[in-house]
């Protein structure tokens, strides 16, 4: 353990829990926080050290990796009163794996490089399942050489690791990313509904769409759960609604033209607004359900 950095880890949650506790089963010795202490207690039981605050987290670590929830979120661990820029030493790296607006991860980014703090912004795909696995696809922006330097922590997280470009690279790849898998569940919740509507099993519907043009991993796996109305596993669709305001404010700001983001976006307003924001996003086949009469 003697070569290997010291970690931090700020935001333990159905994704930084796993991720963390990957890091730790990679011999990284680990310091982390949690809003309630609790949240933590599996991982300081596997041999990480808890802290009072993200400013204690950063003096005890060469790296902080930081998976909140929003953009608020991220300035507030990082810049805040108590936040990682009052603790990291010139020359720390900050890794911010969670998903918010680029422009939110440039500017934490010129904060800390102006007290010598390197910055990555690093958001995942792949869900819980590929947290826990260490399979998540994890895409970079910022400085290649810093990079280069944190790479092996990412491959004990993820299986398909990416340098994207320069700061906000990350961000961007991952709303291209976000804008994709939500308006392609769109389309799988009505193709299932309107098998089902015509009086066609959607099980058999979704089989033969498998071996076709139409297949995709978002048929595979969501799909599975819309024909097994399992709606309590997977990703908050709460989640979804975040992450696609992202897009919708990205392509706002360039003036570029998003019809299909924006049609999904109310229908995930409307899955959120009916009690469905806790749920896996698959249960968006229940609002296309509900419009037409079932």
């Amino acid at each position: 353990m003697s070569g290997l950095p010291a970690l931090g880890f700020i935001g333990i949650g159905a994704m930084g829990r796993p991720m963390a506790l990957n890091l730790l089963k990679a011999g990284y010795a680990l310091t982390v926080y949690a809003r309630r202490a609790q949240a933590a207690a599996n991982l300081v039981k596997a041999g990480a050290q808890l802290a009072a605050s993200p400013a204690e987290v950063a003096r005890a670590s060469a790296v902080i990796i930081t998976m909140v929830t929003t953009a608020a979120d991220c300035e507030e661990v990082t810049l805040g009163a108590q936040g990682i820029i009052e603790g990291a030493a010139a020359g720390a790296v900050v890794i911010d794996m969670a998903t918010i607006s680029p422009l939110a991860a440039r500017r934490i980014a010129a904060a800390l490089e102006a007290r010598g703090i390197e910055h990555i912004d690093a958001p995942v795909s792949g869900g819980p399942m590929g947290a826990r696995d260490g399979t998540l696809s994890i895409m970079a922006g910022g400085k290649p050489e810093v990079f280069e330097r944190v790479k092996p922590l990412f491959a004990c997280m993820g299986k398909t690791i990416l340098h994207m470009g320069e700061h906000g690279a990350g961000q961007v790849t991952k709303a291209c990313n976000q804008l994709s898998l939500t308006v392609t569940l769109q389309g799988v919740a009505e193709a299932m509904n309107l098998a089902a509507r015509c009086g066609v099993e959607p099980a058999r519907v979704r089989e033969a769409m498998l071996g076709g043009f139409a297949a995709s991993r978002v048929l595979e796996l969501f799909g599975l759960r819309m024909v097994e109305r399992n709606f309590d596993n997977g990703v908050d669709a709460r989640f979804y609604h975040k992450d696609l305001n992202i897009v919708l404010g990205l392509t706002h700001e360039l003036g570029l033209p998003s019809p299909a983001a924006a049609v999904t976006l109310q229908q995930i307003n409307a899955l959120v607004g009916s009690g469905g924001a806790y749920s896996d996003f698959s249960r968006m086949i229940e609002v296309l359900e509900r419009a037409g009469g079932k």
